[in-house]
């Protein structure tokens, strides 16, 4: 269940998070062309993937998305939040990746994502921010979970920034 309003979730500095808040993105239809893609662009054309004959003689059945496809329909899903559109510093990496389910062509899926940790950065001026997330299809099975670490502007630093004056360049 999505917390606030998802308006209330667009360009959140570190002191924006709420440890607890929940968010839901919009639902996508996984294609064939788009598992094919994903094959061709990382060069896994592992027959599990990309092959019906193959597979008509797993469990299965068909063809299955890869596991990274879906990480990575995760966090374009969770672009399109534009969460952190103009404070993110950087992605610190993902953690305890779960692939549950299997993914098809023509499973409609969305992700929940829910903020479960959050500290003061003692690099810099930043805070990182932990995030839980779940792929869920058209049934409401969980196909993937995994948390994602991401480092975010605070707004002390971010106004720092803003202030300083920039540097002028000659031609």
């Amino acid at each position: 269940m999505q917390t606030k309003p998802r308006e209330a979730f667009i360009d959140l500095y570190y002191e924006d998070v709420v440890v607890g808040d929940e968010v839901l993105t919009d639902s996508h239809t996984v294609t064939t062309q788009g598992i094919l893609q994903f094959a061709d662009t990382t060069r896994d054309h592992h027959p599990l993937h990309t092959d019906e004959a193959y597979c008509r003689n797993t469990e299965f059945g068909k063809p299955i998305a890869h596991g990274l496809f879906g990480l990575s329909l995760i966090e374009g899903l969770k672009s399109e939040l534009r969460l952190y559109q103009n404070t993110s510093v950087a992605s610190l990496g993902w953690d305890k990746v779960r692939f549950r389910q299997p993914i098809f062509a023509g499973d409609t899926v969305h992700v929940r994502v829910v903020f479960i940790d959050k500290r003061e950065s003692r690099s810099g001026p930043h805070g990182i921010v932990i995030e839980r997330t779940e792929m869920i299809n058209q049934d409401g099975a969980v196909v993937i979970d995994a948390e994602h670490a991401t480092l975010l502007f605070r707004k002390a630093a971010a106004g720092q920034a803003a202030a300083q004056p920039r540097a002028e360049t000659r031609s």
